[in-house]
């Protein structure tokens, strides 16, 4: 078990301090998310909305994260990443220590939508920071470690909330502040300020965003097949129970939870292998890789097979989904100017990001007429016409 422990993390070595600390402050801080997995179940079932209620929440969180990380990714480029964390992780930390003292009701539902908006400012300069300490010979490992991070502590954090939920509640909110603070405090102490004073005094960083966008056409083209790929993949989380209870019934949701369990246990053994294997790879051809994993996964789900064929598809979809999150915020990084990085990793994932946000509403309108199996067919076109046409812009690119 300790040489397969070592061989995971091989690829690791060498990377600069900081980035094994941002690796075990996220690892912490995911770790500790009780509460986010658990709103819709905390607003309908412990404060008593309806689940049309629950969804204009969840809508508006939407809402308001976007102008967050646009107004965060500017505050990254001006004051620096690490105060931006430093405000707002700490301004989310005291929602969850107010909500653990408020009886559930709407007046916590609402103090509780702030958090995940707060959080919203802290993701471009997460993305900057790293982007900072690296350069394009160690940006991958760096950023498939910290994505490896991330979903080690996922992994447990929700099942931990999960226990805690239903007789424990104020615990879930504390529980989360407790490693907010954790993660909080490694990065005050061992992460220094990453944005270089001189680059605020350049020519380029007076330059406005859509600007170094116009010079940089690759990185819009790229978002809007983006956007695609995420309105695509969004349908794993939209559609799939919705199959799985079609045709499992109440069995349904134990299926989809064992499914979403292997996704995550194939994220944290294969990140490094098959980062260590794409490695002198094109990020953009990996990307386009990963979406034809997809198109495939998808194409899996839109036949009516057994519960094997299901699980064989998850796996597929997340050694894609791992070639697509690890190589996304690298080739972001990689072709943006270190003066405008917060402010590029805010606009860019609100672009695509809607992708995810638009791709079950557009996918409930469709099922109003047409059957699952009808919906994943579509879906597996979309991914499959997306995925050329970034091997295409793959090519554009190099020539």
């Amino acid at each position: 078990m300790e040489d397969f422990i070592k061989s995971i993390f091989a690829p690791y070595k060498g990377l600069p301090r900081e980035i094994y600390i941002m690796f075990f402050s996220r690892m912490i801080n995911s770790l500790g998310s009780f509460v986010y997995p658990l709103l819709t179940l905390i607003l309908t079932q412990k404060i008593g909305v309806s689940k049309s209620e629950a969804g204009v929440f969840m809508t508006l969180i939407a809402i308001f994260s976007a102008p967050g990380m646009l107004i965060g990714g500017r505050l990254v480029d001006t004051i620096g990443r690490k105060t931006t964390i430093l405000i707002f992780q700490t301004l989310a930390l005291v929602v969850f220590i107010i909500c653990s003292f408020l009886k559930p009701s709407l007046k916590m539902a609402y103090i509780l939508m702030l958090a995940p908006v707060f959080y919203s400012f802290c993701m471009p300069a997460q993305d900057a920071i790293t982007a900072d300490l690296t350069n394009e010979n160690n940006r991958k490992e760096a950023f498939s470690l910290l994505y490896m991070g991330h979903n080690l502590g996922f992994a447990i954090g929700p099942i931990v909330g999960g226990i805690l939920y239903k007789n424990y509640l104020p615990l879930v909110f504390l529980g989360d502040a407790f490693t907010t603070s954790i993660s909080l405090i490694l990065i005050m102490i061992f992460i220094k300020e990453t944005l270089n004073k001189d680059n605020k005094k350049s020519e380029e960083h007076k330059e406005s965003s859509f600007t170094i966008l116009r010079k940089r056409k690759k990185l819009i083209l790229f978002s809007l097949i983006l956007f695609i790929y995420q309105f695509s993949y969004s349908q794993w989380g939209f559609l799939l129970p919705l199959q799985l209870g079609g045709i499992h019934g109440e069995d349904g949701g134990r299926y989809f939870g064992l499914m979403a369990g292997i996704n995550g246990v194939i994220i944290v053994i294969f990140t490094s292998i098959i980062s260590r294997i794409t490695m002198k790879i094109r990020g953009l051809k990996i990307i386009a890789i990963g979406g034809l994993l997809y198109a495939l996964s998808f194409l899996i789900f839109s036949m009516k097979s057994t519960l094997a064929y299901f699980y064989i598809a998850v796996a597929i979809m997340t050694f894609g989904e791992i070639m697509v999150s690890v190589n996304t915020p690298v080739y972001i990084s990689n072709n943006t100017p270190p003066s405008h990085r917060g402010r590029i990793n805010a606009i860019l994932p609100t672009i695509y990001g809607s992708g995810w946000a638009l791709g079950p509403v557009f996918m409930g309108m469709y099922l109003s007429q047409n059957e699952i199996e009808k919906g994943w067919l579509l879906v597996f076109l979309l991914m499959f016409i997306a995925s050329l046409l970034m091997m295409i812009l793959n090519i554009y690119k190099n020539k």
